[in-house]
């Protein structure tokens, strides 16, 4: 127990320098922009003395080194700043856009590892014949397919062509007025499963099909190449042929035995894909409309909104960090062979 809490303490430290690091580097970056940000703040029209009195309220009258450790003293607090686009603090900003993102991020990594997985362990199982070139052929196609080039086909099939699914964003708006969901959590998929919404519940869940499929593609295919290649390594292990000797179920073999100990590599790529699927689904969200962070981050960016950019940055750096640190403990958890240290 005691060399499991020193093994998340060294974990929790590194990710401490981690994040410093990021906000560093993301500060001075943001700062060496060609641009004005009092300037912005106010207008196109702001006199000169007004720019400089913004300039002063911003603290942007001071030497860089100064204004970060400014800033690191607000960050410590809870405060990222003020967005200069939407004069809003910029925390409030992120945890009011955050929930739609984060509930079509776990729905989408939920689907790349209930799909990927099988696909994976299917591949290997069946190595060489007709099962294993249709996984490998969806694991190419899930990975090179540009994120935005599958979301716009799937809207041309199954909304323009097959009338199945909507287009975009994340609830109809007829239902916001006729059958509103009493936000508890602000995930609307769980807030209309807790209040027995279940018309609205049915609408959310159609709205996420295509972006959570669309998020989900590369994951699946990332997923199951390295489940299959963990998968065939582990099958070539004498105690799989002793297991297969003794008679027991083939099917046993594969997913009790033989999953358990190929699984290890495939959590790194899960938290490594959950990771990079948060910046995934900017690109996601602008193609349906979806009311998340991508919306306010491609704003941040044209606007050149350095708080905000820096406040977005924070957040998928932390979450990057933390989710790595969750796999290295599960890691740990399920792989006795791994140490810890």
């Amino acid at each position: 127990m005691l060399r499991k809490l020193e093994f998340v303490l060294r974990r929790l430290l590194t990710s401490i320098f981690v994040l410093v690091g990021v906000s560093i580097i993301t500060f001075f970056l943001a700062r060496v922009v060609p641009s004005d940000p009092a300037e912005l703040y106010i207008g196109p029209k702001a006199r000169a003395a007004d720019i400089a009195r913004v300039r002063k309220q911003l603290g942007l009258d001071r030497p860089l080194p100064i204004q970060y450790l400014y800033y690191m003293r607000d960050l410590l607090r809870g405060d990222l700043g003020t967005s200069i686009g939407t004069k809003q603090p910029v925390l409030q900003e992120i945890m009011n856009r955050s929930t739609a993102s984060l509930e079509l991020l776990f729905t989408g990594m939920f689907l790349a590892a209930l799909i990927g997985v099988p696909l994976g362990v299917l591949s290997a199982r069946w190595q060489g014949k007709f099962l294993d070139v249709v996984v490998r052929t969806i694991s190419i196609l899930g990975v090179s397919m540009p994120a935005f080039y599958l979301g716009l086909m799937f809207q041309l099939v199954f909304f323009r062509n097959l009338h199945w699914l909507p287009v975009a964003g994340q609830i109809s708006t007829s239902l916001r007025f006729t059958h509103p969901i009493r936000p508890i959590t602000n995930f609307l998929l769980v807030d209309a499963l807790l209040t027995g919404n279940w018309i609205a519940f049915k609408d959310v869940c159609l709205h996420l099909i295509l972006p959570a499929l669309t998020l989900a593609a590369y994951p699946i295919g990332l997923i199951a190449r390295m489940t299959r290649g963990a998968m065939l390594e582990v099958l070539e292990q004498d105690y799989i042929r002793t297991a297969r000797a003794y008679g027991i179920k083939d099917g046993v073999v594969t997913y009790l035995y033989a999953l358990k100990n190929a699984i290890s590599p495939t959590l790194t790529v899960i938290g490594l894909t959950v990771a990079f699927a948060l910046t995934g689904t900017f690109f996601v969200e602008v193609i349906y409309a979806w009311p998340g962070l991508g919306s306010f981050t491609v704003k941040s960016l044209l606007n050149i909104d350095y708080p905000a950019i820096m406040g977005i940055t924070l957040f998928g750096a932390s979450a990057y960090v933390i989710i790595n640190l969750v796999v290295d403990i599960l890691q740990a958890w399920i792989d006795p062979r791994i140490s810890l240290k």
